[in-house]
This record gives structure tokens, C-alpha cells and sequence, in this order.
């Protein structure tokens, strides 16, 4: 048996795409059409306002050797689906000839679609708890084949860390877990902890204290019983929680009552972008994020000819031509314009600058970034326009 997903090697010849695509080309092919053309990657509307672009580094591995010159938004960017005008923003843009890429569309859609959904996600958990840590705890929640990239995404978003192994082996991290409930449900709560605290060998020691006890005594036992304790988590399920806010309020009242300031509070389990918020103000200072950041909602991009034999033309309800993303160095922002316009001065008076930049030049990558860089390039946006996430 296999599973249901398809290799590396049906990606790359297609065969992980739609159908009419492939017999679209074969069109083309009897027609004897062979002629260059720009494709351009726009979306046209969105659920917020901006987007964490992540998703392009497979698509220059789909589209090496296949595309003539690509240039995109690089990965990390935060920025406007649509310019001040209304103009969407191209955030790829594809030339060469149609026939050696066209039947691609489907997956390379499909690699920044979820992808810069996810990230977009990220974002905004990583804007709601501010300069405190927040951990990518999603791919338990979504296809395995896939948790490497969810957790890639979540991480150049704003995420903190990542638990999935070959995630960390990608990027570069420490994978970041605690406990399950199991270690308590088999060993007990103090035998678990101990476990726990005397198997720990790089990162905080977390434990998990809601299994059995109120969450308010266990973080008291807990915070007794290990003195090198760092975070205790709260995973209190909906149904035993009440006002979450107001049991992390009492942990924390009570660890710090008995001189257990030191003991930090860690809560996961089902939070969205408003609940880290609301826990972050009542005291919680780390948060285990899952299912809303890998199940981010996806970014409906779509992929049109615009030009056509150094000719301008594209279908209705499109803008056709080459086009270039501009944003002003000093109020942020962004004009799309004709790829024949120059940078020019924003109406700020500010210097508008390219933001696009190639990353494949006669069929080869000419450019790759590392996960951090693109990590960095979202976080230095967060903290001038939102709040100050940690780095």
C-alpha cells in the first residue's frame, strides 16, 4: 500500500495537475503556438488587508529549467494584496513560453496558496502576543507529507518555534515540545513531571498540569516539587474551562504568592488570534498555537497571461503588461505600475522602490533565502507597524 499523495517526481512532471491543463499544451503543440509570454500571480480579494507572502521557494524548484526569468516579492514581505489605486500587486511574475510551464499552474499555486495563508495566520497570532514566544503546534492537525511546510510557514510569520522534527532538521531549529497528557495518564502527575524535569536536556522544562487537578493546586505542586521548573501549560479543555483567562490569572497569582515568580505560564489548546490577546494580558507568557495558524485561510491566488509576444494582453477582469510592485522607504506605501516605469517619488515625498526582485535568470536560480532571512524581512515589518515581537 501507498499512501494517498503524490512523489516529488508527479509534481515535477505535471501529473499532480489539472487535467486541462496538460491537454491545453497539447493544443497549443499541434497549433505550432510557441510564443513567449508574461504570467503575472495576483489575488483579488482576501480576507485581511495584507499578506505574509511565503510558499515561493518550491515554486523556483518547480520552475527551474521551465521559465525563462521569474521575479517574485520575496519571501517574508507583508504587503498589500492591492495598491492604494486598487491595482492588485503581482507577487510572481513568470516569462517565457507558455507551453514549457503552463501545465504547472496547479501546483505552483497550490505551494504559495496555503502556504502564505498559513504565514498570513502567523502574523497575526505573533501580532496578538507581542514579544512573547509563540510555538507552531499545527501539523498534528493536517496531511503529514505537508508539516514540514506548515511549520515553515508559521516560523517566517512571526512563530517562535516548531514541533515537528524534520521541520527543525529544515529550518534550522530546536523543536520545541512539553508533554503529552499520556506521560500523566501512565506514570501519574508527579512521577510524569519528574520524568519530565530529569529528561530535559536542552530547552525549558515544561509541564503539563491539567490532566487530573485544578489547575491552580497543580501549578503549586508542580512549582514545589521542581526547582528547576521553568514553564508550567495550561491545556485545559473547553469543557473544564470556564473563563480561561481567569484561571491563568489565579496561576498566576498563586505561583507568585509563594515566591514561584520564577515558574512561567505556557497555555495551548485550541487558541486563536483574539484568546492570545486575552491570555497575554492576563498572564500568560508563552502559547502553543495549532490548528488556527496550519489551518490559516488560504490565499485565493490566481496566475494570467498579461503580455503575449512583448504585446500587452490578458482576459477581462484583468490588467495586462508586465507590471513592477513599488513601496515608498518612508510611508510603506505600494503602486503598481507598468514594468516600463522607473522607481519614482512617492506622493510622501519618499523614494518608491522595486519590490519584486528575479530569482531566475535563463532558466536558472539565480537567488535563494534562507527561512530566517524571510523570518527576519516579516518581524522587522511587525515591529515597525504593529507591535514588537521578539526576535
Amino acid at each position: 500500500m501507498k499512501f494517498n499523495v503524490a512523489s516529488e517526481a508527479e509534481v515535477l512532471s505535471a501529473e499532480n495537475s489539472d487535467v486541462y491543463f496538460q491537454r491545453s499544451l497539447s493544443f497549443l503543440k499541434n497549433k505550432k503556438f510557441n510564443d513567449d509570454v508574461v504570467a503575472e500571480v495576483t489575488v483579488s480579494a482576501f480576507e485581511n488587508p495584507w499578506i505574509t507572502f511565503t510558499g515561493l521557494d518550491d515554486v523556483l524548484t518547480l520552475l527551474e529549467g521551465r521559465v525563462k526569468d521569474l521575479y517574485a516579492i520575496p519571501e517574508g514581505t507583508i504587503i498589500p494584496y492591492k495598491d492604494f489605486k486598487g491595482i492588485p500587486a503581482p507577487f510572481i511574475s513568470i516569462h517565457g513560453k507558455y507551453r514549457n510551464f503552463g501545465e504547472h499552474e496547479t501546483s505552483l499555486l497550490g505551494f504559495i496558496c496555503q502556504s502564505s495563508g498559513i504565514s498570513t495566520l502567523s502574523s497575526k497570532v505573533k501580532i496578538a502576543a507581542g514579544d512573547k514566544p509563540v510555538y507552531s503546534f499545527g501539523i498534528r492537525r493536517m496531511n503529514p507529507f505537508i508539516a514540514p511546510m506548515i511549520d515553515r510557514a508559521a516560523y517566517i510569520g512571526g512563530a517562535d518555534g516548531v514541533s515537528g522534527i524534520k521541520s527543525g532538521k529544515i529550518l534550522g531549529l530546536e523543536p520545541v515540545g512539553t508533554m503529552p497528557h499520556a506521560i500523566s495518564l501512565l506514570l501519574g502527575d508527579e512521577e510524569a513531571w519528574k520524568a519530565v524535569a530529569e529528561g530535559t536536556k536542552k530547552g525549558p522544562v515544561t509541564v503539563l498540569i491539567d490532566t487530573y487537578d485544578d489547575e491552580k493546586f497543580a501549578a503549586i505542586k508542580a512549582a514545589e516539587l521542581l526547582p528547576n521548573l521553568d514553564f508550567v501549560r495550561l491545556d485545559t479543555p473547553a469543557s473544564r474551562r470556564g473563563n480561561f483567562a481567569n484561571i491563568v490569572r489565579e496561576v498566576r497569582w498563586e505561583l507568585d504568592l509563594r515566591g514561584h515568580e520564577r515558574v512561567r505560564i505556557m497555555v495551548s489548546g485550541g487558541l486563536k488570534e483574539a484568546d492570545v490577546l486575552e491570555l497575554s494580558e492576563a498572564g500568560a507568557d508563552a502559547f502553543g498555537v495549532g490548528t488556527s495558524i496550519a489551518s490559516g485561510k488560504t490565499v485565493d491566488f490566481s496566475m494570467d497571461i498579461v503580455e503575449i509576444a512583448n504585446q500587452p494582453k490578458t482576459k477581462k477582469g484583468k490588467l495586462s503588461g508586465a507590471k513592477h510592485v513599488l513601496r515608498c522607504d518612508d510611508c510603506g506605501r505600494i503602486e503598481v505600475v507598468p514594468a516600463s516605469k522607473v522607481d519614482d517619488v512617492c506622493q510622501c515625498g519618499g523614494k518608491l522602490k522595486n519590490v519584486m526582485v528575479q530569482y531566475i535568470k535563463d532558466g536558472k536560480i539565480i537567488r535563494r533565502e534562507k527561512p530566517a532571512d524571510a523570518r527576519r524581512r516579516a518581524l522587522d515589518f511587525l515591529k515597525k507597524n504593529f507591535a514588537k515581537p521578539s526576535s
